[in-house]
């Protein structure tokens, strides 16, 4: 845990104890609460669920030997070092994403292992700055000493090809959870993006899988699969689940991708946790409409992004959406299932340049974390969405893990 600042807390005491207070006290109260937001960034360990760091760096053809430097400060991208201990983030979760492609072409689990390896790199390169976590507790033994945890998640179930035994390779090798596919169907289960259906939920296959991820202690996600796929993992798992980085088809109706208020509560019931996804097109149903206008005007006129023409379209059609829109939908979750339920899955580096205005990049958790004091979450509410909640479900389902054995 990191070290908490007990002159702020005294301070917001004796503020909370005035009256209500108008014109320049209220400015006075607002700045007081951005302060506040700061400290708790600082003081309480964040967990994000998503942060597409390495398939980023897969892409930019990095290398650790000359390009090192830009783990620690870069203008590209949304993550590096500098900006997440300006944003107080301590744990994010690293995606070893597999796109769907590898379905097909093969060599999935090769590039799922060459991604931990990138991981692993990070850490060698600055064994002061970074550590590769794959508990709660190597998390918090790692932030205690000043680091920033990397735990792994595997986004796409293709990983393991057709090979059970490749669970626990993964669990070996640091993996804490596995979404089980991604934007098409997969030998597990089908995807919310695809239409054919191959299953109508999780295959026998995927039932196997989701037994030994339950016995190895890795974390079911429940993101991207389709709504059969997530009632079948629901009646499936023995251990909670989570949804890495998912919002609230409440503010999108029609977008499969993001979880009903039904599966919310199913998923709540089973003790698992929601991850609000920052993309302005997961949160915002205007950012959406937006997008597909977009989308629309660059197939008639046969425009690639790199075009004069859809830049200047896309400048005067802003899709982002803003840091109020992903507070209403942790505000959603806990008026259906309560404050234990919901934490951060940004999927930074994952969802281009879609971000809201104020969550632009890791150093932004802090306006989130003002706009949920504002709105009256108690301190306690927001460790809970910052970290607690999450450790709860990865703590509960290591606990009850059979040791893997090494392959």
């Amino acid at each position: 845990m990191k070290n908490i600042s007990f002159v702020f807390l005294i301070l917001v005491s004796v503020i909370s104890c005035k009256p209500t207070p108008t014109g320049n006290e209220d400015s006075a109260n607002d700045e007081q609460l951005k302060i506040r937001a700061q400290e708790l960034a600082h003081n309480f360990i964040i967990t994000d669920g998503h942060i597409d760091l390495p398939y980023r760096l897969k892409h930019q053809k990095f290398n650790i030997d000359t390009d090192k430097a830009s783990i620690l400060s870069t203008t590209e991208g949304d993550f590096d070092f500098e900006r997440a201990k300006i944003g107080g983030l301590d744990a994010p979760f690293m995606s070893i994403y597999i796109p769907s492609d590898y379905q097909t072409t093969g060599g999935a689990k090769l590039l799922a292992d060459s991604l931990i390896d990138m991981v692993e790199s990070i850490e060698r390169a600055f064994p002061e700055k970074f550590a590769v976590a794959a508990t709660p507790e190597q998390v918090s033994q790692m932030v205690a000493a000043g680091k920033i945890a990397l735990p792994m998640g595997i986004e796409n179930g293709a990983a393991i090809e057709d090979n059970l035994s490749y669970l626990a390779h993964f669990r070996n090798r640091g993996v804490s959870y596995i979404t089980l596919t991604h934007a098409k169907d997969n030998l597990i289960c089908d995807s919310s993006y695809d239409t054919t259906y191959m299953h109508n939920g999780v295959s026998k296959f995927g039932e196997s899988v989701i037994k030994e991820m339950n016995r190895l202690g890795i974390m079911v996600d429940v993101s991207h699969i389709s709504d059969s796929a997530f009632y079948d993992v629901m009646r499936l798992t023995t251990q909670p689940v989570i949804a890495s980085h998912s919002s609230c088809r409440h503010f999108t109706p029609g977008f499969e991708r993001n979880m009903s208020d039904e599966m919310i509560k199913v998923l709540a019931k089973n003790g698992g946790v929601i991850q609000i996804n920052f993309g302005s097109t997961f949160i915002d149903e205007n950012s959406i409409a937006v997008k597909e206008e977009i989308e629309k005007y660059a197939e008639e006129n046969n425009l690639t992004e790199e075009d004069s023409l859809y830049k200047s379209y896309t400048a005067s059609h802003p899709i982002y959406s803003n840091v109020d829109k992903v507070a209403d939908h942790i505000d959603h979750v806990v008026s259906l299932v309560g404050i234990d339920h919901v934490g951060l899955g940004s999927d930074y580096d994952g969802v281009g340049d879609s971000l809201p205005l104020l969550l632009k990049d890791v150093s932004h958790y802090p306006n989130l974390i003002y706009v949920l004091l504002k709105r009256g979450y108690s301190e306690s509410d927001i460790e809970k969405i910052c970290y607690k909640n999450v450790f709860r479900v990865w703590g509960e389902v290591v606990s009850h893990a059979e040791q893997p054995q090494a392959l």
